[in-house]
């Protein structure tokens, strides 16, 4: 035996200790006689605690154990987009290919295919000084641009050689700086943020067309959000919504734990969306990690790390980036087993001391910041929550919310009413809108902030009513009382409801949202000089541009058809004397 050189002691799941190495934390090893990947994450004294990342079963003590000497790392550069892969990023198609829908242990294969050839163009030239992070030349890959940068452990340098503008594969020398060979391939370990130059405070809203988070609960661009929902409650709907439609250049998703029907579904349909922007299928600028509820947990728990570490390269390039990770509960659960099996004492409900750690780092690493080429760019992070039973006081969706500054509740209740999106207005908030308030003044409109600040408190006052109502019925409320009912069932069925599936009403600019709120609060102010005439609030309620209203939010045209409905407002009121 040599320090790169063991054996195994003892074998528990996913969770191996050898002996006769001399590993650093986190270091690459080869297990048993099938050299099955797994990971260094405990040293005690001469014993080397290993999460594996196959199946361990007929594993044996006294296989041998080899020590890589390097980190879990991922590779980046072309061929990223379209792809997917498990939690280590073996590209699944690839091994689909080479050994059919179930893949053997100890399978491997690289990241980035080396058959594909890439038409590169040079942006540098021949006694240039560049530094980390410096574009050195781009590879178009589908819709995107992809830019090759120098790596971040590489310093400041001239460039000696660059290739010419031509097809090369990713293992092609593409330039030369101070006598180190770089190729349009980077590696960087995934437990680690890569570098920026600045972080930027988050004053930018991620605009993803849905009504209820943009104008209600909006998201800063290099922000973080949970979805926590019970099962059936749309949270994998709401993620679909956000990718398609957010103003987000790349989507990253994390299936983490997802089950196998699931999964499916996601690999099906995305390259099946449509990307509004380009007409082209959304997987053009998507990468996928599946990793399955049957799959190796350990792999479940450097899943996220994975999709991250691909998030923050495509940052680097100066895009803005959707992680959507599908679902964290599962990844803590997976950190639970491994936990259990390292025997440390455990914290609430049985998961590991550290998840409130564990879940900062990953959350942590969200930003919009300078990249170290001068470019704008961010990573958003939408983390889905399935807590067991819908009950958000369990472990990870209270520590989860700790960290995160939106949360967006799915309610079975308003699954049960078909309201959809199922997010409640009433627990659901955004820690975002005094930093984002100077922007939707500028671009949208400078009132609308009070707008915004108005229908929250009608839905509020409706919640109120609401229990009078349930005991003493409807019937008992004074007339503004029960206006105030009629006002908010229009901001819910009008404004809050939002078909996903309908072409034209399942993408809403901001322009437009402004637009509705402003013209339901005007029915609102109208309504209440109305009711002050003695009008009776059936009258009011059943006025013709009611049902105009919310027929509008569905035509072609429908900006015209809202203008429409603002003048058709005036004359209706007009006729009952207003």
């Amino acid at each position: 035996m040599t320090a790169e050189q063991g054996v195994i002691y003892r074998v528990a799941g996913p969770v191996v200790t050898a002996i006769g190495i001399s590993p650093r934390m986190y270091d690459v090893v080869h297990v048993g006689n099938e050299k099955l990947m797994g990971e260094v994450i405990k040293i005690v004294g001469d014993k080397t605690i290993i999460q594996v990342y196959e199946e361990t079963s007929g594993v044996k003590p006294g296989e041998p154990v080899t020590n890589t000497g390097l980190p879990l790392v991922v590779e980046l550069g072309p061929g990223l987009l379209t792809s997917v892969y498990d939690g280590i990023q073996r590209p699944l198609p690839v091994l689909r290919e080479m050994m059919g829908d179930f893949i053997f242990r100890g399978a491997t294969a690289p990241g980035l295919s080396r058959d594909v050839e890439w038409e590169f163009v040079p942006a540098v030239k021949a006694g240039d000084e560049v530094s980390a992070g410096q574009v050195l030349g781009t590879v178009q890959e589908g819709p995107m641009v992809h830019k090759i940068m120098v790596p971040p452990a590489v310093p400041k340098g001239k460039v000696e050689k660059v290739a010419e503008k031509g097809k090369y594969n990713v293992d092609k020398v593409i330039a030369v700086v101070d006598g180190r060979e770089l190729t349009m391939v980077q590696k960087w370990p995934v437990r680690g943020p890569r570098p920026v130059a600045e972080k930027y405070m988050p004053d930018v809203p991620l605009i993803t067309g849905l009504r209820v988070l943009d104008t209600m609960f909006p998201l800063a661009k290099g922000g973080a959000a949970a979805i926590p929902g019970a099962f059936g409650t749309g949270k994998t709907v709401t993620q679909q919504s956000l990718a398609k439609f957010s103003d987000a250049e790349i989507v990253v998703y994390i299936g983490c734990g997802e089950r196998g029907n699931e999964m499916t579904e996601v690999l099906t349909e995305f390259p099946e969306l449509t990307d509004p922007k380009t007409g082209e299928s959304l997987m053009k600028r998507t990468v996928l990690i599946a990793n399955t509820s049957n799959m190796p947990v350990a792999a479940r728990e450097a899943s996220v790390y994975t999709g991250m570490t691909i998030a923050e390269y495509f940052r680097d390039m100066g895009y803005n980036v959707a992680l959507m990770a599908d679902s964290t509960s599962r990844w803590a659960e997976a950190m639970r087993e491994i936990s259990s099996r390292l025997e440390e004492m455990p914290g609430e409900e049985g998961y590991p001391a550290y998840l409130a750690g564990r879940l900062s780092e990953f959350y942590e690493r969200a930003c919009r910041a300078k990249t170290l080429n001068g470019e704008d760019g961010s990573v958003t992070v939408i983390g889905a929550v399935s807590p067991p039973g819908g009950d958000l006081s369990e472990p990870v969706t209270q520590n989860t919310l700790r960290i995160v500054r939106v949360f967006w509740a799915l309610d079975t209740k308003l699954r049960e009413r078909r309201h959809f999106p199922t997010i409640n207005w009433l627990t659901s908030y955004t820690m975002y809108g005094k930093d984002l308030a100077g922007w939707f003044k500028k671009n949208v409109s400078e009132d609308f902030i009070d707008q915004r600040t108005w229908a929250m408190q009608v839905l509020q006052k409706e919640s109120e009513l609401q229990e009078v109502v349930q005991m003493v019925g409807s019937d008992s409320l004074p007339d503004e009382q029960k206006m105030t009912l009629e006002v908010a069932r229009m901001i819910r069925e009008i404004f809050l409801q939002q078909n996903a599936y309908h072409p034209v009403d399942c993408y809403c600019p901001m322009e437009r949202q402004y637009v509705m709120v402003k013209l339901i609060r005007k029915y609102s102010d109208l309504a209440d000089k109305a009711i002050a005439n003695g009008i009776a609030v059936d009258k009011i309620a059943y006025l013709p541009v009611r049902q105009r209203f919310n027929q509008a939010k569905y035509e072609e045209k429908i900006d015209e058809e809202m203008k429409a409905v603002g003048v058709d407002m005036e004359e209706q009121f007009k006729g009952l004397g207003v």
